[in-house]
């Protein structure tokens, strides 16, 4: 790969954060990088219909509007250490507080922010990278989190340095390119179109299927078989995670939200919310609210 390009980069780093879960986890699509450092588990990535398998020690790098599924599969929490980019500074964009995929943004997405698409996004890293990495990441973690004047030079610097940890370490992983999940045409339409529905509360397997043009039970098995998660699974996970975002926005109320992404009713929210997060989701928000106040 020719990283003469890198000498002219100027990274801005958008979102830091460090994510734990023991079950499916991550975004579908975002229109910025993302950076993945697995600090704890081992996980199965599906990236752009490509399987990875991920364990302890390894980055995932993913280019913009790179689709991807991230789902645990070790007994112990999977422990993330993420962070999303622009290779490029940009006034408009830097403005971005959200980080998923829209079809306006995809427009915007100009040729140099696609620099690393061509690379295999993973690197598994020696112990002494892995010390170095997370010393640097809770640094970045840190700044983000305070915000203070020069937050964003600094953060800059560390997502360079972290690139780099990412580019000497990549390993020959030819075995794993060009090898297609099977079904993948009909997952991602499936994917897409929940991404797209999710707030409605009448969407179901019967429609998704529908939609993708295959039996409920083709597309049920394919579901199950590729990504060990029903569909049923997937539509409560996403909810959630769109309730997570609304969450921290903090401009709607629990049953507003509740309705908003797609639940029949907020005890039925509060219970899978609390499934899948833990805590109930009026706790989550008393503790984002405390979060915000602690970094004022």
């Amino acid at each position: 790969m020719d990283e003469s390009w890198m000498n002219s980069i100027s990274p801005f780093v958008r979102a830091v954060r460090i994510m734990k879960s023991s079950s499916l986890s991550g975004e579908w699509m975002d229109h910025d990088h993302v950076f993945t450092y697995i600090e704890q588990g081992e996980a199965v990535f599906f990236l752009s219909g490509v399987k990875y398998e991920a364990r302890e020690g390894d980055i995932l790098l993913m280019h913009p509007f790179m689709s991807h599924i991230i789902k645990s599969t070790s007994t112990v929490p999977l422990i993330q250490y993420i962070f999303h980019f622009d290779l490029y500074y940009d006034e408009e964009r830097s403005l971005l507080k959200h980080t998923s995929a829209t079809e306006r943004m995809r427009e915007k997405v100009v040729d140099r922010e696609m620099k690393l698409a061509s690379i295999v996004p993973i690197s598994h890293l020696q112990l002494a990278d892995r010390i170095d990495l997370k010393k640097r990441f809770l640094l970045m973690h840190k700044e983000f989190l305070d915000k203070r004047p020069g937050s964003s030079l600094i953060m800059k610097s560390i997502c360079l340095e972290l690139l780099n940890i990412f580019l000497k370490n990549q390993a020959d992983r030819k075995e794993d390119e060009d090898k297609m999940t099977k079904g993948w045409a009909f997952i991602e339409r499936a994917i897409n179109y929940i991404h797209e529905c999710f707030s409605d509360p009448q969407l179901n397997n019967v429609s998704i299927s529908e939609h993708v043009g295959v039996s409920t039970n083709h597309l049920s098995h394919l579901f199950k078989k590729q990504l060990g998660i029903s569909i049923h699974k997937y539509v409560t996970h996403i909810r959630i995670e769109q309730a997570k975002k609304r969450i921290v926005d903090g401009k709607h109320t629990l049953t507003e939200i509740a309705d908003e992404v797609g639940f029949s009713s907020i005890h039925l929210f509060s219970r899978l919310f609390k499934s899948a997060v833990g805590i109930m989701p009026s706790k989550f928000a008393a503790m984002q609210s405390a979060l915000i106040n602690e970094n004022r």
